[in-house]
Formats: structure tokens, C-alpha cells, sequence
């Protein structure tokens, strides 16, 4: 079983950094023929990167991207309804959150695709379930780890490749990554490599665990030759991410910090193809409007900036953003000026080579099921179209059975 390396795996104590009893697990994982292997019949990878943003809590799609043009929408919700001279208008139907400027722009040259409706059958409103749902990509519950963590199981073979192919930005590890074979690292920031590796006596510390574990047999060697493996390129990417100056100056709030990160990790690590990022505060039961207004403000600039950073460093031809939340919220608003936990909802595609525009049926609020949306199209056809056009893989392979793709990509 894969693991996560966070703060809790490195203990400060009486000045050094202490590891415990054995190396992080996702370390000794990383085997011959266990982690990362060539590809098996799918396309090749190239050079594409995928960024997933996580909005932890579940995302008000509907006051996110507003069907302003629809008056029963203002019937549901005739307190926290966006305001339609307060919408950013993107055609005759749909706009954005006013405090998406940013997503505006880019949505008018192209590159943003909304895919509108967005869900799954038989939709459950528990956190926990939904989000193991999207992550597994498996709404009945049939296949084992997650779609990201499976795609490196069974799409890659034959041979290991670097350490750092993907890469989690959470302080838990989250299940997409997951997987059989393929060990992903998660950190709670970059410092944690820094923590791990920019310190000699803990790095040195580290390989002489693997150097003592390797005396018990040949198997353990090989177990020792593929961590340090693994600490050579964290090493390597410690050095070129302390090298690297972001293009953007990007706010304090949560999506700033991750989305400089992930900047820092396109730019300076080119072997990377995943990178995985959350941040929460969507779960909006009472007085949504500030907290959304905020939370969408932080997305919008930390994205944009991102978007002009690839642009900046030669690199935006090849990344690309995908979010998701768990669910969206209730048609309708809440006593408490808020929203409760819905269905289906819109996800975003944010780069230079998406197809911009709008993609599934405008949101119908005269057929609902149970107060939510009905989902009009499946979220594992949005994950089809980017395993299989943009990571090179094997969308059948990956999520048991073949979808249609969402025609989004270039």
C-alpha cells in the first residue's frame, strides 16, 4: 500500500528531524518493476502535464457558473442568487461568479471549457462516499484504488522511470492517487522535500536506514538501490526548485500558495506529468455568499496567474487544470442563507490547448431530482477524454469499461 510523506512523518527532535523506525513508505516502495513503467499500448505520454484541483466541501456550481438568464433560478434562491447585472455574462444563458474576472478572460480566448451538469448515477450527498466515488472513479464501488493511481498501475510497464512522475499537494494522501504498484509522493507543501532532503543529516540519515536494511538480503538491496534512487531525485528537484522565481506574484490565500507550487513543479521538474492539489472551505451551509465570493476571488487570480506564468516560461502548450468538487449544492437555498449538499454540477478544462465554450445541456430547474440537478453528463467522460488524449493512456483500462469522451481537447 502506497503512503503519503507529510509533517507527521518528520518529527523535529533535539534539533534533527527524526524518521522513526524506516524510511516513508512510498520510499521503499519504489521497486524495480513496481513503480512507473513505459507505456502498454496507449499513446505516448509526451509531455502533457495534468493539474487536478480538488474543491474540497462541495462547490456551489450554480453560483459559480449562474444560468442568469433563467428566472426560476432567482425563484430558488432569492437571497443568495447572484444579482444578473453582477454576472459576468458568457452568452445568452450562462456567466461567472463576479469575482471570476480572471476565468472570464481566459474564457473568452478559449481557454476554458465548462462542462455543465456534471455527475453520476444514483448521486450520494455524504462527503466522504462522493468524494471516494469521484477519486475511485467507480460509483459502484467495484474497482480498487484511484483512476490517476490506476492509470500509472496499468498503463505503465516494463522498466521504473522518475520517482517524481506525480506528485500530491495535500495534507492527506488523496485516493486518486492510490494505487497497486505506482507509489505517488504527497506533501503537505514543498517544503517537505526540503525538510527531507535540503538537510544533510537528515538525508544522510535516511539512506544509512535503507544502507542497514539492505544487510538483511539481496531483496532488500534492491529495495535500498530504488530509494536512493528515489532520494537522488528528490535531491535534484530540492536544488532546481530553490533555483526557480516565480513569474507571478500570487496571493497568501490557499489557491495562491498551491497553484506557485505547482508553477514551481512544471517549471523546474520536467518528468512530472500529475500534479494533484485541494483546498477546502466549499461546504457552505450558512452565509455562503462572503466565503464563496472568496473562495472563487482566490481560485479565479491564483489560475489566471498560473495560466500567464506557462505563457511566461514557454510551457502552457502542454499543461492543463481540471477541477471537481464531490458534488454541487441544493437548487435552492437554505434558512441559513446557505446551500445544502447537492448533485451533479459543472467542472472546468483551463489551458491553451482546450476547446473553449460550453459543453452539456444548460441546467434545466424545472426538472429536478430531489431539489438537485440531474446529471446529464457522466464524470468519467471528462476522465476518458484526458486519460486517452491527454496522458497517453487507456481510459477502458483505467476506468473498466469505455466511455464516450467529452470533445474538449484539442
Amino acid at each position: 500500500m502506497s503512503q503519503d510523506i507529510s509533517r507527521r512523518d518528520l518529527m523535529k527532535t533535539g534539533g534533527m528531524i527524526a524518521v522513526g523506525l524506516a524510511t516513508p513508505g512510498w520510499l521503499s516502495a519504489i521497486t524495480t518493476g513496481d513503480f512507473i513503467r513505459m507505456a502498454k499500448g496507449g499513446k505516448p505520454t509526451g509531455n502533457t502535464v495534468l493539474v487536478v484541483c480538488q474543491f474540497s466541501g462541495g462547490n456551489d456550481g450554480l453560483n459559480m457558473v449562474v444560468p442568469y438568464a433563467d428566472q426560476k433560478y432567482y425563484q430558488l434562491r432569492p437571497t443568495i442568487g447572484i444579482p444578473e447585472a453582477q454576472v459576468i455574462k458568457l452568452n445568452e444563458h450562462m456567466g461567472l461568479h463576479p469575482s471570476m474576472a480572471g476565468v472570464s478572460d481566459m474564457f473568452k480566448k478559449g481557454k476554458v471549457a465548462v462542462i455543465q451538469n456534471v455527475g453520476y448515477p444514483n448521486p450520494n450527498r455524504s462527503h466522504f462516499r462522493s468524494m471516494d466515488i469521484w477519486q475511485s472513479a467507480s460509483p459502484d464501488n467495484k474497482l480498487k484504488y484511484g483512476w490517476i493511481g490506476r492509470h500509472f498501475d496499468e498503463v505503465l510497464t516494463h522498466g521504473p522511470a522518475n520517482p517524481v512522475v506525480a506528485i500530491g499537494l495535500s495534507t492527506e494522501k488523496p485516493l486518486a492517487l492510490s494505487a497497486h504498484n505506482a507509489s505517488i509522493p504527497c506533501f503537505a507543501s514543498l517544503a517537505d522535500i526540503k525538510n527531507m532532503v535540503g538537510d544533510p543529516d537528515t538525508e544522510r540519515m535516511l539512506r544509512e536506514i535503507q544502507g542497514a536494511d539492505a544487510m538483511q538480503g539481496s531483496s532488500a538491496r534492491v529495495v535500498q538501490q530504488a530509494s536512493n534512487t528515489a532520494l537522488d531525485a528528490m535531491s535534484i528537484l530540492n536544488k532546481q526548485l530553490e533555483g526557480y522565481k516565480p513569474t507571478q506574484e500570487y496571493g497568501k490565500d490557499p489557491f495562491g500558495n498551491g497553484f506557485k507550487q505547482i508553477a514551481q513543479l512544471v517549471a523546474t521538474s520536467p518528468a512530472t506529468r500529475v500534479i494533484y492539489f485541494s483546498a477546502g472551505g466549499f461546504d457552505t451551509h450558512a452565509r455562503q455568499a462572503e466565503t464563496h465570493q472568496k473562495l472563487l476571488g482566490w481560485f479565479s487570480d491564483a489560475v489566471t496567474k498560473f495560466q500567464a506564468e506557462m505563457e511566461a516560461i514557454g510551457k502552457a502548450d502542454n499543461v492543463m487544470v481540471l477541477t471537481f468538487s464531490e458534488f454541487g449544492r441544493r437548487s435552492y437555498e437554505n434558512a441559513s442563507l446557505g446551500t445544502d449538499h447537492g448533485a451533479a454540477a459543472p467542472m472546468l478544462l483551463i489551458g491553451s490547448r482546450v476547446k473553449g465554450g460550453f459543453y452539456g445541456p444548460v441546467p434545466d430547474l424545472n426538472n429536478l431530482q430531489d431539489g438537485d440537478l440531474r446529471f446529464a453528463v457522466d464524470f468519467r467522460e471528462v476522465y476518458s477524454a484526458t486519460l486517452d488524449q491527454w496522458m497517453g493512456g487507456d481510459s477502458e483500462v483505467v476506468l473498466g469499461e469505455k466511455f464516450n469522451h467529452v470533445d474538449a481537447l484539442k
